[in-house]
């Protein structure tokens, strides 16, 4: 079977996708994102995404802030980070900065604190380490569908308490002092929301576990037990047969499913400067396999 498929989008162009990996991720080629492009592109784009969970274009360095923008808009409401101020000159362009302490070295779906946390994210690269920076991304609906199906049931009842607030110390052994004044902006606001660790995807129906490190512990668990049932989900859902690493060229650009994936920054470039540019799309709020939605919670 092809690992290369391709959709016809009118008379002239073709949209060529190549899958690789055998867990996810597609790269997307014959392209350019900064072009006015029609609705049947964008409708290509939106189901290869929700297909192959990850998808990458290389070469578009003719992108900037706001083309970027203009491309993420086309597939819904974008949304600033909830703390973090936004670009200037920009309706919600966000910054991951290593100077600025953005590195978002541990497993994470974005912004899962808030109830519609965002569908896609997109993420355009500026500055590159020469060596090193690349990101992982794990698939959490495979993830869900391998799980033995007592762990399945076991998974399907449990609710999780996701928030901004989270123990920083599980992840990293010491802190700098600009990641330190990045938490603290961050954590500028608490927020906290209930969300199913089961949810139903809104437009394929698939199950996927909804993990990272925002999830604090579950309802009704102590926060000792919570933090074992993490890990063991955790450890299951980012073994390396269920990911894809992506090694960074600057112009490069990744949209993802955030609703069936996780991701981290791989932190092995030293002191090198390493800056993205991310642009979030606004997603459904989580719906459970027995139909209850997610809900905020009081800080």
């Amino acid at each position: 079977m092809s690992n290369t498929t391709s959709a016809s989008l009118n008379t002239t162009s073709t949209l060529y996708i190549q899958r690789v990996s055998g867990a996810l991720g597609a790269e997307v080629k014959g392209i350019r994102l900064s072009e006015d492009l029609s609705v049947n592109v964008i409708s290509a784009i939106e189901e290869a995404a929700y297909k192959h969970k990850v998808l990458f274009f290389r070469n578009q360095n003719h992108l900037n802030d706001s083309s970027q923008e203009r491309f993420a808009a086309r597939f819904g409401n974008l949304i600033s980070h909830p703390t973090i101020p936004h670009e200037t000159n920009t309706q919600a362009v966000f910054a991951v900065d290593s100077k600025q302490g953005g590195t978002a070295d541990s497993w994470h779906a974005d912004f899962t604190f808030i109830p519609n946390y965002p569908k896609f994210s997109i993420l355009r690269a500026v500055i590159i380490p020469e060596v090193g920076g690349s990101t992982l991304w794990a698939n959490t609906a495979k993830a869900y569908a391998t799980l033995p199906s007592a762990l399945k049931l076991f998974a399907n009842a449990l609710w999780g308490i996701h928030s901004n607030i989270y123990d920083y110390a599980t992840h990293h052994v010491s802190i700098s002092e600009k990641e330190k004044h990045y938490r603290k902006i961050f954590r500028s606001s608490i927020y906290r929301t209930l969300h199913p660790f089961v949810r139903v995807h809104p437009v394929t129906g698939e199950h996927s576990l909804l993990l990272g490190h925002f999830l604090n512990y579950f309802e009704s668990i102590s926060l000792a037990d919570s933090r074992k049932i993490i890990d063991l989900f955790n450890t299951h859902a980012t073994q390396v047969e269920n990911t894809i690493r992506w090694n960074w060229q600057p112009g490069d650009v990744a949209l993802w499913d955030n609703q069936t994936t996780i991701h981290r920054a791989v932190n092995d470039f030293g002191n090198a400067e390493r800056v993205l540019r991310r642009s979030t799309i606004e997603g459904d709020i989580p719906t459970s396999l027995d139909g209850r939605q997610s809900q905020a919670l009081l800080p």
